[in-house]
């Protein structure tokens, strides 16, 4: 029997969404019969990307050129996506990547950039996402953190600042608009498959097969291998689902069990 998740004609909106994580989000999201909006900086790989979804879902997809990190830019995706679709349903704030160093050696800028990047961005997807959220009565928000943030390591800023803060905000979030029906969660990644893991091994072990690169990074993790973007999809696809219709101020951990904390 086919689980009917509730997502046909509503509007999905996802940053990040040309490569990886994002795009996985982006076919899962489309293959439930809603539409996609999704942006990224590097124009090529989002028209890519568009592609390959509307050729395997036949679902809508708009592209709009947009970096996160820019108030602007962000504000101009939403209004984009409004002018096309009418209404926002979901918003999944995943732009991010890795940086990660010891406190001494993260220079001003890039703490700047990180929290930008990481933490702006969602702020300012949700600013100018919720009021559309509320006129049609609800909508689901998922922010994509790491468990870095719940457990912060040796050499891990600004990185697991930034995810921490936007946990934080994710709870808070969840709070102020409980009662607008708009239902806000975080999923924290461990090691999972994406376009930056795919960057970590050409720069640290380019002398292996990429196969073999994630094998060796796997044996670290409780259940032994890394995870797979399409995992992360189906988690998110069931928390912006009427599946999930209880579920908000929460943070899931997907790690494979490789975070000590809950």
């Amino acid at each position: 029997m086919i689980m009917d998740m509730g997502l046909n004609g509503k509007v999905a909106v996802i940053t990040g969404g040309s490569e990886g994580i994002g795009k996985s989000i982006g076919m899962s999201l489309s293959k439930e019969g809603a539409s996609i909006a999704i942006c990224a900086r590097r124009i090529d790989i989002l028209e890519k990307a568009a592609s390959e979804i509307r050729e395997s879902t036949g679902g809508q997809v708009l592209t709009v050129n947009a970096d996160v990190t820019k108030e602007g830019d962000v504000k101009l995706f939403i209004e984009s996506v409004i002018e096309k679709f009418g209404r926002i349903d979901i918003l999944v704030n995943n732009a991010g990547r890795s940086a990660a160093g010891r406190f001494m050696d993260v220079s001003d800028e890039e703490w700047i950039e990180d929290f930008n990047l990481k933490f702006y961005g969602a702020v300012w997807g949700c600013r100018y996402s919720i009021p559309h959220m509320r006129k049609i009565g609800g909508g689901r928000i998922v922010n994509v953190t790491t468990i870095h943030g719940k457990q912060p390591g040796k050499s891990s800023m600004p990185t697991s600042i930034s995810r921490a803060a936007g946990m934080a905000f994710t709870k808070a979030l969840s709070r102020d608009h409980a009662s607008d029906n708009i239902l806000v969660n975080t999923i924290c990644l461990g090691s999972v498959k994406s376009a930056q893991w795919k960057k970590f091994w050409k720069l640290n072990s380019s002398d292996k097969k990429e196969d073999e690169y994630y094998r060796e990074v796997g044996r670290e993790i409780p259940l032994g291998r890394m995870g797979e973007a399409e995992e992360v999809a189906n988690l998110v696809t069931f928390l912006v689902s009427d599946r999930a219709g209880f579920i908000t101020g929460t943070s899931i951990n997907v790690d494979g069990g490789a975070s000590a904390v809950l």
